[in-house]
Parts: C-alpha cells; structure tokens; sequence
C-alpha cells in the first residue's frame, strides 16, 4: 500500500505531460491542476481501500489518462444533440419541438447583433418586449391582446395569481391534471394564493356543480383541458361555451389551459378531435393558456391570449418580469408564428407538423433505406415491421401513429448492453428496447442520420 501511495505522480510532473500541456492552453491551468489532483487524490483512496486488482498500477500515463477523462466529463458541453430514435415526436427529455429553419436563422441574427428588443424604432423610446409577437398572436387566435411568458406553467401561475388571488377559483374534479416533473394543477393554484373549489367527480361533473359552488367569493371559473390524458365511458365534463355563459351571467371571468395548445385543425389530417385556440377563444373564453414547444413546434414558453382587459392586468402583475422571456424565445416565437399564416406552409416547414404528418411511403422508405445499411453489418438481425410512433408532450394520449420500425439485434450483446453503448456514441442514440430488440423509429430521424447509426452499430460489431 505504501509503495503505491509513494508512486502517485507529483502534480507539476503531469503539467509537463504533452497532452496535459494542450489542455492547460486551452483551458486554465488553475482548473487542469484541480482536475489532476482530484484525479491523485481518487487514487489515493482508492489504494487506502485495499481493493485492489492483480494488474493494479501507478503510473504518470495511467495519471494522464484518467485526467483527460475527466477533463472530458468536465469540460465537454453537457447539453449536447442527440438522435431520437423512439419515434416519440414532441419528447419531452429530449428537447421537445425542433425549431424552424426560419426560427434557427433569426437566433443567430438575433446573437451576433444588437437587437429592438425593448425599443420603438420611431420615436427612439422605450418599446415593449411583448409587441413583436402580439400582432401576430392576436391576428391568428382571434383574441384581443397577448403576452408570453417562460412556459405554460408560468402562464397559468400568473394568471390566477392575477386574476384569482385570494379568491375562490371553481375547477372540475376530472380535470385536477399532473404532468412531467410532478406539475399539479391544485399546487400551482395553492402557489398563486387563489383557493381551490372543486365540483363535480372525477368522471362526471355537471354545470349544476359549478353553479351551487359559486358564491361572493368566487373569482374564477378554470377550465383545463386534459391533453395528456382520457376519461372515457361514463363521463361528462361540462363544455367551455356553457361555462363562459354561466361566467358571464355571474360576471366572473373564465381561465382555460388548453396545455399542448394548436392552431391547426388536427382532424383533417386523421387525428382525433383537439380543440384549438381558436376554437376556445370562438367558444368565449377570457384567458386561453397553452405551450409554445409542444404541437405548436415552437421555442419553450407559456402564451396568454384573451380579453384585453385580462391580459393588461396580467402584464401588470409584479410577477410577471419574474417570468418574463428574452429575444431568442420571442425571436424563434415571431418566425414560428409567421408560418401560421398559412397553414400548409406550417405543416411542411414546421418540423413537429412535419413529423406528425409524414406520409406512411416516406416512413417506409425510410426504413428500408436504414435497415439495408445496417444489413451490411456481420453479427446484425435487422428487419422492418409494422409500429407506431407517440405524439409526446402530452398531446393525443390515445393516437397511435402508424410508421415502420426497425428491429436490430446484436449477436453478443443483449438488448440493453447495445441501448446503453448507442447512448455513449457521439451523438447520443437513443431507442426503444422490445422483446430483446433494437427499435428504431424513423418518423424522428433524419435522413442524414441513417450513416451516423450506421457507424454506431459498426463500431459496437468491431468490439466483438
């Protein structure tokens, strides 16, 4: 044990190695020095646990090595592209809605240059942030005002902080909805100081309910629409328009978080019903919430659309600049929006449009073109079959896509060895695992992509 605590390199000895000398230049040397004695001090203990191998050394090379293994997990970008190749579209883990090449050209204009982010051009005085997407938000929902915040959580967080606070705020039982990262509806009510009523049961609730609950101290009736989930069978929820009726007799306003918010009619292409913002705002509603990363396939961020007399209090809530957005967001927002104002050009350019309506021929082509790559490989079982692709984002939870998977097998690897070596690969790989296979989506990648999985997948039959 001595012996090998007495081999430890010297930290100033590593400094003088040729690769660690790179890295001191390109980096601090400060930081390459905090790397190498973290590096002397994990030996250390290691050789003070006594569980040491027969093949166990101390050496400058080894000391240089695991350095620069660390210096990568250090020092390489953590946020990094991927390929997403479950077939799930709008996925939430692995970055949600791809941006617009138009949106993508305006983030880097918007970077390299001063911007009019907070300037009116004309007069050279102070403009508002939120006016270069009002127009447009407002011209395409058919609501009277808008505002954008950092994501659809915030939007509602802010409008019952606004519009609610210390107020009764009347939801239906059925739709106390929780999405990813534990959201609940009833705590971010809690968190806006507004105080819960709820009506009706989980799969039944009548307009009769909302109107026995309302009292002086009611100050909001919230309808939320649940997009990430179904209750179907013997179920009733009570429809927007008699609710905003039943707002408008009491005079209180109706809050509605559509979620996974569009601004197209799915239905024409096969889907099931889902209302649109349009439909909502039509239907009479106040305030209509819903998220700018998921079905609408723009940058993260929570868009407020309504009644201008709602909507400028709700700009005038302390909370909001805790919440406010920056250029990019409204920059990619601006460009995504534009392609609203025809619809078929949204579905072609819109790359979440795109990918929800591919045409079963293309997703065939697809994989048949993947699969004869991979076919090439010795120690591969590769075939195309049949499946589905998941909408994600929490949107259409019952809508299977029809597409063509690619199954793969490696002869020496099990099913899970070969997911979590793909996921090592740069760029990450990321799959699905059936029945001890591979499976590939092609609905979520790119036809360029095909030789990079194909390189993944040789470099995993070359360790055999």
């Amino acid at each position: 044990m001595e012996k090998y605590l007495r081999q430890i390199p010297a930290v100033d000895k590593i400094l003088q190695q040729e690769p660690i000398e790179e890295l001191a230049a390109q980096y601090s040397r400060e930081t390459i020095v905090d790397i190498i004695r973290r590096v002397n001090e994990e030996l250390r203990e290691e050789i003070l646990s006594g569980d040491l191998s027969d093949d166990f050394e101390v050496s400058v090379k080894r000391v240089v090595k695991l350095a620069l293994d660390k210096a990568d997990e250090w020092l390489s970008p953590s946020l990094q592209a991927v390929i997403n190749g479950t077939g799930v579209v709008i996925h939430t883990n692995l970055g949600r809605s791809l941006l617009t090449e138009a949106a993508q050209e305006r983030l880097v204009e918007v970077a390299q240059n001063y911007s009019t982010l907070e300037i009116d051009v004309e007069t050279g005085d102070r403009g508002s942030r939120y006016e270069h997407v009002t127009e447009l938000l407002t011209y395409l929902t058919g609501a009277e005002d808008s505002l954008v915040v950092n994501n659809n959580a915030g939007a509602v967080l802010l409008a019952l902080s606004t519009l609610a606070e210390g107020k009764e705020v009347i939801i239906s039982r059925g739709q106390l909805v929780e999405i990813g990262g534990s959201f609940r509806v009833p705590d971010v009510m809690k968190q806006s100081g507004a105080e819960l009523i709820e009506v009706g049961t989980t799969n039944k609730t009548h307009l009769k309910d909302y109107r026995a609950a309302i009292n002086e101290k009611t100050g909001l009736l919230l309808d939320v629409h649940t997009s990430n989930y179904r209750i179907v069978g013997f179920a009733e929820q009570v429809a927007l328009e008699e609710l905003v009726e039943l707002g408008a007799e009491n005079d209180i306003p109706v809050l509605n978080d559509l979620g996974s918010g569009t601004l197209i009619d799915f239905g024409q292409y096969g889907f099931s019903p889902e209302p649109t913002v349009q439909d909502n705002i039509n239907a009479g509603a106040d305030v209509v919430t819903f998220s700018g990363d998921k079905l609408l396939g723009g940058p993260q961020a929570g868009i407020i659309v309504g009644k201008e007399e709602y909507i400028q209090q709700i700009k005038e809530n302390p909370l909001n600049r805790a919440l406010r957005v920056d250029k990019f967001t409204l920059a990619a927002l601006e460009e995504t929006l534009r392609l609203y104002l025809d619809s078929e050009t949204a579905v072609k350019k819109v790359p979440t449009l795109q990918l929800l309506t591919l045409d079963s021929e293309v997703l065939k082509d697809r994989a048949d073109r993947l699969a004869s790559k991979l076919d090439e490989l010795a120690g591969l079982e590769v075939e195309v079959d049949p499946g589905s692709s998941q909408v994600g984002g929490g949107a259409f939870p019952n809508e299977d896509l029809p597409t063509f998977l690619v199954k793969v097998s490696v002869s020496h690897l099990t099913a899970n060895e070969v997911g979590n070596r793909l996921r090592e690969c740069n760029p990450p790989l990321f799959t699905r695992i059936q029945n001890e296979k591979i499976i590939i989506d092609p609905r979520t990648i790119k036809d360029e992509e095909i030789n990079t999985i194909f390189s993944h997948f040789s470099s995993l039959v070359e360790e055999a």
